[in-house]
């Protein structure tokens, strides 16, 4: 967190939340999201501004309730999400591969895993666990360095991701709709708001 956010946190500590506002698409743009996007249920319009993008990032965390938020000063802007906190980037470089996160930090992965709408996940070990979707663009590099199954009942729901030499993660199957609560955060502040009230 900024050493300025934490200055104004200690200045102004009970400024109220923000949510609907601001949300990750699938892709790992940030978006803001005024009134007419919210009503519409569009994702919004994709911010550009550098500073800004390094601003969110570095002020991007998580709440108790497994909500994901970014600290704009003293206010509490939580963040919808299209899928899960993180997207990542799959690269080859040098023969090597890197899974790069939306803040342009290393993600290393600790387990891979294919939902069943065709969305490749990738999960460290952290604790709790960080989960990443993979950005779509990258589906055929991760094929290139993948095993999977296409045979029988569980047909392309598990396999074997070759990450680096000698090091191959399982690729285990899950449900799009259950990666939420199983890695314990909220896709939708805003929801989980207006349904408790």
């Amino acid at each position: 967190m900024d050493d300025i956010v934490r200055q104004a946190l200690a200045k102004w500590p009970n400024v109220p939340h923000c949510t609907g506002w601001l949300l990750l698409d699938r892709r790992g743009q940030w978006r803001m999201r005024d009134d007419a996007a919210q009503a519409a249920g569009e994702l919004g319009t994709p911010i550009r501004h550098d500073a800004l993008l390094g601003f969110i990032n570095r002020n991007y965390e998580r709440d108790a309730d497994g909500q994901w938020f970014f600290q704009n000063g003293p206010q509490r802007v939580y963040v919808e999400l299209a899928y899960t906190p993180w997207i990542v980037r799959l690269q080859a470089i040098d023969g090597v591969l890197r899974l790069t996160e939306q803040a342009g930090a290393a993600f290393e992965p600790a387990r891979a895993w294919l939902d069943d709408e065709g969305g490749i996940l990738f999960s460290d070990d952290a604790a709790p666990a960080r989960v990443a979707a993979l950005h779509d663009h990258d589906l055929d590099l991760f094929a290139n360095h993948a095993s999977l199954d296409d045979t029988g009942e569980h047909a392309a729901k598990r396999g074997v991701f070759h990450w680096r030499t000698g090091v191959d993660l399982p690729v285990e199957a899950i449900a799009r709709a259950d990666v939420a609560r199983r890695f314990g955060f909220v896709a939708s502040p805003a929801g989980r708001a207006a349904s408790a009230s």
